[in-house]
């Protein structure tokens, strides 16, 4: 499968590095049903030039997007707003911290026999509990980080944490910040 062109960084030769993520290789026999929901205002920064077409491209790799949630605070600029819509996701414009808002929507979500697996977009340590309840109750978890500052309370609990440093997506380990070696294809 090519590689996923980043839109926002370029040029980079090959910036996402898919064919080295074993979350891939791994689970395209059984598609899941995917909740994506996006902490907006900690993800969506100039720094970390998050593309939330190339999040969604990802995941369509692995399964179906049913839910697509970002959620914003009342200083998002409407651009932003129009551009969350237009990329087809639903945006949610709360006062405030959202945090607390995105997470009775995942827990929502955690207990919706159509949803397989939770996907949040975040660095934040505040939805260890989501993800740790997601879990107990069968539920796939996913997390897209970016560094700096990703929480390793997320990297620890999330089944999946797949980090963009800037450059690249890579998959890391649970126990370390390491860049999981893809194993050679056999044929």
């Amino acid at each position: 499968m090519p590689p996923i062109k980043n839109t926002i960084i370029s040029p980079i030769k090959n910036p996402f590095k898919l064919d080295k993520i074993p979350f891939f290789r791994e689970r395209n026999k059984e598609r899941k049903n995917i909740a994506l929901l996006v902490d907006g205002p900690n993800m969506l920064r100039k720094e970390f030039q998050i593309d939330l077409e190339v999040v969604r491209d990802i995941l369509k790799r692995y399964g179906d997007i049913k839910v697509g949630k970002v959620f914003l605070n009342q200083y998002a600029s409407d651009k932003l707003v129009e551009a969350i819509e237009n990329q087809g996701f639903e945006p949610i414009i709360g006062s405030g911290d959202v945090d607390v808002r995105l997470a009775v929507d995942a827990i929502e979500l955690v207990f919706s026999p159509n949803i397989d697996t939770i996907a949040i977009v975040t660095r934040d340590a505040d939805f260890k509990p989501v993800l740790a309840k997601a879990n107990a109750h069968g539920k796939e978890t996913i997390v897209f980080g970016a560094e700096p500052g990703l929480s390793i309370a997320l990297k620890n609990v999330a089944d999946f944490v797949i980090v963009f440093d800037g450059n690249e997506w890579h998959e890391v380990t649970k126990d370390s910040d390491r860049e999981i070696e893809a194993e050679p294809v056999q044929q």
